[in-house]
């Protein structure tokens, strides 16, 4: 998935260099998503707005550790007009640091017309909380190292689009012992333009006693100001002095242009946060991309200190071993260029759910017409997915009820169909739904293999017939599963297939087990088999957080998947359909 983790494996993980990586910060419609903005856009629901990355540092931080420094956060909000705040993202936590440059950048969206107050909270990071994926950790654990605020319309108007501000108390009160956040402004570069390289480093200097150094190398680009801004690193190697890396991904967004330098640094990782400094050296993308052409290293040099007046050209060499220059097409792209995604909806009959006939189960159908929860989840989910399935035709099952055969099925056309299990529309789903209710009984136990399987085999057989359909499938569910590891093993299957599968949790339920699925963690799924998921393809969402107001129903189910359907379309170079053969050949895959 490329989630940018707190500090999964110790800080060695790579940050900011991937092809398509999973969306980092919490969204909101305050920051940007293509599938929830084009959804709004098609409802008439325009604004004037710039696109936005904003890029955090910060200086002189509480030391609130005892025996190492704070390993610090951030987290932006944007204050509403209610006051309340909507979280725009969190960046990576760095180690041991009182004086952080941090990656990850936070995506908003700048409003000419609209008073945008910002409110940026720094936080230092339990050691036990590390290797939690950063959505997932509770702030309330974590301690609080200070507040900043300003209006977006600050940062951007200024000169150099570049704001310090002076920390300060959750109630306001003003510290000289608190530090600095400095806030960079950029417009997002609207350009597909992307270079994947391999690096490469031979004779590096080792920096351990008793072992090899552990190498890793932070991209940076120089900016107008003289300064320069982080924009990725790569995961480290541990114990090697002759590095080869993951390949790194570059955009335009990020490297400015070809001719922009770019400043290379080489690392030894320590795990208490003191990397020390091997070597870097000032590379352009077409200088890179030279180098890689005549198949030539570039030594590292050693800054002047102390007596040394001059620069120290160093042993150690970085190489380019592998490039190619691509287009990075987005989701809207694909969308508007005639891909098709096609819908399709299970639905949960398990007598887990209760007695249909009494008011406290979640299948209860109210005389009175009050919806239940899975009337709701279908109707509040069925906007969404109607407006993007083309012709509106669904397949619908049931699983985990006694079907019209009198046997349990685990895959059971909703409709009661032998033969065909597609309905029309949402209205289509909601009356097939309602019929089953009068003709099927609650069983159990809770299966989600056989539908996945269903599923999956209906997205299969697309590949040899067409590359532009991408299928979505819909799981409601009370949240009491019965096959896990079954369940996982259907997963890692479909991982290879154009699916991404939606799971709505009704109810009160425990949903641990749902959220194990979802993955989330950043360790992709593993089958009983040992084999490992090609992507992650679940998002779960629990509809009591939606109608609890923390999340809108348009923002939870659109979140990954935009994510998920670009890993897909991008690990097979496959390209929207207005794009001609030629142009694929000449601009998808360039190597160099």
């Amino acid at each position: 998935m490329g989630n940018c983790f707190s500090d999964l494996e110790g800080g060695k993980q790579a940050v900011g260099g991937g092809s398509h990586q999973r969306p980092q910060n919490v969204r909101s419609d305050a920051g940007h998503n293509d599938a929830v903005d084009h959804f709004f856009r098609t409802k008439g629901l325009h604004a004037l707005f710039t696109k936005m990355e904003l890029s955090l540092s910060a200086s002189k931080l509480r030391d609130l550790d005892v025996l190492s420094k704070s390993d610090p956060m951030v987290v932006s909000y944007q204050k509403k007009r209610d006051g309340s705040l909507e979280e725009l993202g969190r960046t990576e936590v760095i180690m041991n640091n009182l004086d952080p440059v941090w990656i990850q950048k936070i995506n908003v969206t700048y409003q000419f017309e609209i008073v945008q107050p910002l409110i940026f909270r720094i936080y230092d990071v339990d050691t036990k909380y590390h290797n939690l994926p950063l959505k997932m950790l509770k702030l309330n654990d974590q301690e609080f190292l200070g507040e900043a605020s300003c209006y977006l319309s600050e940062i951007v108007t200024r000169q150099n689009q570049s704001l310090t501000l002076n920390l300060h108390h959750r109630d306001g009160r003003s510290s000289k012992n608190l530090g600095t956040l400095t806030v960079h402004a950029e417009e997002t570069v609207a350009s597909r333009d992307a270079v994947e390289m391999t690096f490469r480093c031979s004779h590096l200097e080792n920096k351990d006693l008793f072992s090899k150094s552990d190498p890793f190398l932070r991209i940076s680009r120089t900016v107008e100001s003289g300064g320069s801004i982080p924009i990725c690193k790569t995961e480290v190697v541990n114990n090697n002095l002759s590095p080869v890396w993951k390949p790194v991904c570059l955009t335009m967004q990020q490297y400015g242009s070809k001719e922009n330098p770019l400043v290379i640094e080489c690392f030894d990782f320590n795990s208490d946060g003191n990397h020390v400094f091997i070597g870097k050296l000032h590379k352009s993308v077409a200088e890179l991309i030279t180098l890689h052409q005549n198949k030539t290293g570039a030594n590292f040099i050693s800054p002047p200190s102390g007596f040394r007046r001059h620069e120290k050209l160093l042993k150690g060499q970085l190489f380019v071993d592998g490039l190619i220059e691509k287009q990075l097409y987005s989701f809207l792209d694909y969308i508007s260029s005639g891909f098709e995604l096609n819908f399709m909806v299970a639905v949960d009959f398990t007598a887990s759910n209760g007695n249909p006939r009494s008011p406290d189960s979640l299948h209860y159908i109210n005389p009175s017409g009050q919806l239940n929860a899975y009337q709701q989840a279908i109707m509040e989910v069925g906007e969404v997915i109607q407006f993007y399935d083309s012709d509106k035709r669904f397949p619908a099952w049931g699983f985990g009820g006694r079907s019209y055969e009198g046997s349990v099925s685990h895959c059971f056309n909703l409709n009661g169909s032998p033969i065909g299990f597609e309905v029309e529309g949402v209205e289509g789903i909601m009356s097939a739904y309602a019929s089953a209710l009068q003709n099927v009984t609650l069983a159990g136990p809770t299966l989600f293999g056989q539908v996945i399987n269903k599923a999956a085999d209906i997205a299969g057989h697309s590949i040899s017939d067409s590359h532009a359909k991408y299928y979505v499938l819909l799981i409601i569910t009370d949240g009491v599963l019965t096959d896990l590891q079954e369940t996982i093993d259907s997963l890692v299957r479909a991982s290879d297939l154009p699916l991404s599968i939606l799971i709505v949790g009704v109810g009160g339920a425990d949903f641990t087990q749902m959220e194990i699925l979802d993955a989330d963690t950043g360790r992709r799924l593993e089958s009983s088999t040992g084999r490992i998921a090609t992507r992650d393809i679940v998002q779960f969402v629990p509809m009591r957080e939606v109608h609890g107001g923390q999340i809108s129903v348009v923002q939870a189910l659109l979140e990954e998947l935009p994510g998920q359907f670009l890993t897909y379309v991008r690990s097979r170079d496959i390209v929207p359909l207005n794009v001609g053969q030629s142009h694929s050949e000449a601009h998808t895959q360039q190597r160099v």
